[in-house]
């Protein structure tokens, strides 16, 4: 990893303070690789950030068009949401026309790590999902990392030899790039092309400087399928890949499971920190309910926050019309929160003093009845001016009954 920390010191150098750690710290976690710092060569990052084992809890929010619904202005909408609301970094997941034109223009406005999923595009480009070649799949990644992409989810994991456990389950495929690549296996016959040709693209990923995401193509979708034995497979694939990858000196992200009950997450988290030695994880929820629908924002929080405090890193957003329909840039926001209380939740719980001081100076505030301080402590502060409606001094659900006020009489 010298070749990354010798173009990192000043990003180190900055989020050591805001980490509250020594620049050593974070040195040595890139190199054990435990710590990554996602930063294409190409990309200018204003709010650069690590992820990994000690440091606070990041979040990621996916935004991208469709299929059904294709708009820059739309998408811009969403990234600014995304990016207001506190997100620490920001995916394109985009399908369909114009996808060059639309992830350049998010490039240009994202002041945080950008991430892909080339998969999608190499998909669009062709009639049939059997036509994808090599050469479309390296010729992809690199537009991609040209274009100053940070990090890349890869779904190298899923092989031939699972199919007979996929074929058992009762959602096979939920991973929207999981399952294109499980077709075209099905449909040529052959092996995961992004397994057989890791080399080829670990050799990207370093001219640049990107992160490859080593992607979960077989979690979980349905509370039915947790801790089943495609999934486990898989998680044992990755973290072969992720020595791999480590030996060219390339920084990697392990993606987890997506539906767990709670009572399976914390061994979920233990495991795969076992088996990838450590490397960054990278959770989608995981949600722990299936029959929520509209509410999965709060489903996934709700496991975010366990997983979180049991060792992932990195959180993936869900926003309330998970499963349901393409976010707006209000739901894009209401994702984001919630996940940034999940990780706010964990950080408490696992000691981080900068983020208890500020829930103590809460207290002190709210003890106080000092409105503007609790406005600008809180998490969404337009939220709390939306709901607080106050007679006089005190809010409406209490008036002259306040606890603060009736204390001190």
């Amino acid at each position: 990893m010298t070749q990354v920390l010798s173009t990192m010191s000043d990003e180190i150098k900055e989020i050591a303070t805001i980490e509250g750690v020594s620049e050593e710290f974070i040195r040595n976690g890139i190199a054990s690789g435990t710590i990554v710092i996602p930063k294409n060569k190409k990309h200018k990052i204003e709010k650069p950030c690590a992820i990994g084992e000690g440091l606070l809890k990041k979040i990621n929010a996916n935004i991208g068009a469709s299929t059904s619904i294709s708009s820059l202005e739309f998408e811009l909408k969403k990234l600014h949401s995304a990016q207001d609301a506190g997100a620490d970094t920001i995916m394109d997941l985009s399908v369909g026309e114009n996808l060059d034109n639309i992830r350049r223009s998010l490039i240009s406005e994202c002041k945080v790590p950008f991430g892909t999923v080339p998969i999608y595009q190499i998909a669009s480009s062709v009639k049939n999902i059997g036509d994808i070649s090599l050469s479309l799949i390296l010729e992809i990644i690199e537009k991609q990392a040209q274009d100053g992409v940070d990090f890349m989810t890869v779904h190298c994991g899923i092989k031939e030899e699972f199919i007979k456990d996929i074929e058992k389950r009762t959602m096979p495929v939920v991973s929207r790039g999981g399952s294109i690549i499980y077709r075209w296996m099905r449909k040529n016959k052959k092996e995961n092309p992004f397994y057989e040709n890791f080399d080829e693209i670990i050799k990207i990923a370093k001219k640049y400087g990107i992160i490859l995401s080593l992607g979960d193509a077989l979690r979980p979708g349905c509370l039915a399928d947790s801790t089943d034995c495609a999934q486990i497979k898989e998680l044992i694939t990755l973290g072969e890949l992720r020595d791999v990858t480590h030996s060219y000196g390339v920084q990697v992200i392990i993606e987890g499971p997506g539906h767990l009950p709670l009572n399976h997450i914390t061994a979920n988290v233990r495991l795969a920190k076992k088996i990838t030695r450590n490397a960054p994880l990278y959770l989608l929820g995981p949600v722990v309910c299936d029959i929520a629908p509209g509410y999965d924002h709060i489903t996934s929080a709700i496991g975010a926050s366990l997983a979180a405090w049991a060792g992932a890193d990195f959180i993936c957003y869900v926003t309330p019309s998970e499963h349901l329909s393409l976010p707006t840039p209000e739901e894009i926001k209401e994702g984001v929160i919630s996940a940034r209380i999940a990780g706010i939740s964990a950080d408490i719980a696992l000691g981080k003093e900068n983020i208890i001081l500020k829930n103590k100076k809460m207290a002190e505030a709210r003890n106080a009845l000092d409105w503007k301080t609790q406005e600008i402590l809180s998490i969404d502060p337009e939220k709390l001016k939306k709901y607080c409606l106050k007679n006089k001094d005190s809010c409406t659900m209490c008036g002259d009954f306040c606890v603060f006020k009736v204390e001190k009489i």
